[in-house]
């Protein structure tokens, strides 16, 4: 009897032990394909080259989801679709960008028009007006002056020589840091500074629409940036409704400032422009990328496994980074589990979503229509369903570690998940706090387990993030191979759990 109960312990053992050398082999298969049979280049040159800029409800984000959706359903996923999320707006398509600087002297300056911004009435030029509004006292000295003008605005900011690279890779101490985050809420802006900040804002808000209503022919506005990057921003004009507004370019800080100090020394400036752009309004709708790949195991196959990236993009370039990446690493890793012959057991579910950039609509939307609403809790029973969603958008860096997004359950799991993949991804880090600003927040508002990973930085804030150089060379493409390995390890690991993975408490109702 004692010598039957020595033996059990040791078969036990021994299952656990083959078990896990199951899982260690599919992740090894995982790897061997990611890394050795890649399509990631192909995938890029697909979205970025050929799709073209990818601006929500554009022509080019069309292309792009006609490709997708084909592509998807090659490599033998189910289901490949777009899906409409819900109403977002008009289309929006530029047919014609010029501006040069003709007096003192000729000189052809770098500028994007703002996205749905109107066309010019044919070539536009003539002296330049400088507006420089600090108080609301000096409103009145452009008030009755701007009407057929050229309007002109300094930039705000320094655009002097920079001493860093502008590309970087974490440090294991950077990394390290990340394990204590600072406490929820601490921002370390202080109340003053943050008074200060609102009341620029607020005053920027009225100087747009005292300028707008006087009627000038075109606003050129220099936007952060330096060195021939200029960073795009963000309106609303795409709203179904929105008034008729006034033609403007957005331009590299230095062109404006160039002409600033030509106009303060008493040297006359003029130029000449043309923006020609057209509104698409057939189809109000958004729409996101779907596909799945089924899951095999009958009790677990009505479960699901999310990974997702935002396909829409800004327009001032192809949206490489931000966030082509993103979507270029997910449709990889759905690729490399086919590939492999792999058959999870949940149901794997890929998204690509639309119009992000304006506010997190697709996934936002998806998420209403799925699970639930964030503002009364009333859950969708799909909420049950689903067991965490994955997401890549902060580049084209490789996978350093991952955001627990206040989820400490997950932490002890996704530690045993990086184990295999301790060979590609050096110095992991994973902390409890959160990157905001992107689609796994729309799940979370609703407990869903929804991580963004901790990428290298490599260029994106300093020169791909919404700028007019987020172009393919942008691209670190053995970085997305890693990626892509990992997501795919992580989504398999989900998939084959016993248990969905734990989930925070329910937030209360907004």
């Amino acid at each position: 009897m004692k010598r039957k109960l020595l033996i059990l312990p040791a078969l036990l053992l021994a299952g656990m032990t083959f078990a896990q050398e199951v899982e260690l082999e599919a992740i090894e298969k995982i790897k061997k394909e990611g890394l050795e049979n890649s399509k990631v280049e192909e995938i890029a040159f697909q979205l970025v080259d050929k799709a073209g800029p990818r601006l929500s409800n554009s022509e080019g984000y069309e292309r792009a989801t006609k490709y997708a959706v084909k592509q998807l359903s090659d490599w033998g996923l189910a289901n490949s679709k777009t899906e409409a999320w819900g109403e977002f707006g008009r289309g929006w398509e530029m047919e014609k960008s010029y501006i040069a600087m003709t007096k003192p002297y000729y000189m052809p300056f770098i500028a994007i028009p703002k996205a749905w911004t109107e066309s010019t009435k044919g070539e536009v030029s003539g002296k330049v007006v400088f507006v420089d509004i600090k108080t609301e006292e000096d409103f009145a000295k452009y008030k009755g002056k701007l009407k057929g003008a050229i309007v002109a605005i300094k930039p705000s900011g320094t655009q002097e020589p920079t001493f860093e690279a502008d590309a970087e890779r974490y440090t294991a101490e950077q990394l390290h840091g990340m394990e204590h985050p600072a406490p929820r809420g601490s921002s370390g802006i202080t109340p003053d500074r943050m008074a200060e900040l609102r009341a620029a804002r607020a005053l920027s808000q009225k100087i747009n629409e005292f300028i707008i209503a006087e009627g000038p022919a075109l606003i050129v506005k220099g936007v952060n940036g330096r060195h021939g990057t200029l960073f795009t921003s963000s309106p609303r004009d795409y709203v179904k409704g929105t008034p008729v507004g006034i033609p403007e370019l957005e331009t590299a800080p230095e062109n404006v400032n160039l002409m600033a100090r030509l106009s303060e020394n008493g040297v006359e400036v003029e130029l000449e422009a043309e923006v020609k752009t057209r509104y698409r309004n057939d189809d109000l709708q958004g729409y996101n990328v779907i596909a799945e790949i089924p899951g095999s195991d009958p009790m677990l196959k009505s479960e699901i496994v999310m990974l997702g990236g935002h396909l829409d993009s800004w327009h001032g370039a192809n949206g490489a980074t931000d966030n082509a990446a993103g979507c270029i690493v997910m449709m990889e890793a759905v690729r490399i589990l086919k590939a492999t012959g792999l058959q999870p057991k949940r149901t794997v579910r890929i998204a690509l979503w639309g119009g992000e950039e304006q506010g997190l609509h697709g996934s936002r939307g998806y998420v209403l229509n799925h699970f639930g609403d964030r503002a009364t809790m009333e859950l969708k029973p799909e909420h049950e369903k689903i067991s965490a969603y994955y997401n890549i958008d902060n580049g084209t860096g490789k996978v350093r570690g991952i955001y627990l997004q206040g989820n400490a359950a997950v932490e002890p799991i996704f530690n045993e998940w990086f184990m295999p993949l301790d060979d590609i991804v050096n110095d992991r880090t994973i902390t409890i706090s959160n990157t905001g600003g992107t689609d796994h927040q729309s799940f979370d508002a609703l407990s869903i387990p929804g991580f963004q990973f901790i990428q290298d930085p490599i260029e994106y804030r300093t020169r791909t993030h919404h700028t007019n150089m987020d172009t393919f060379e942008r691209l670190e493409l053995d970085d997305l191979k890693q990626m892509a390995v990992v997501i795919a390890s992580f989504v398999y690991n989900t998939a084959q759990r016993d248990e969905m993975l734990p989930r925070k408490e329910l937030p209360k109702k907004q």
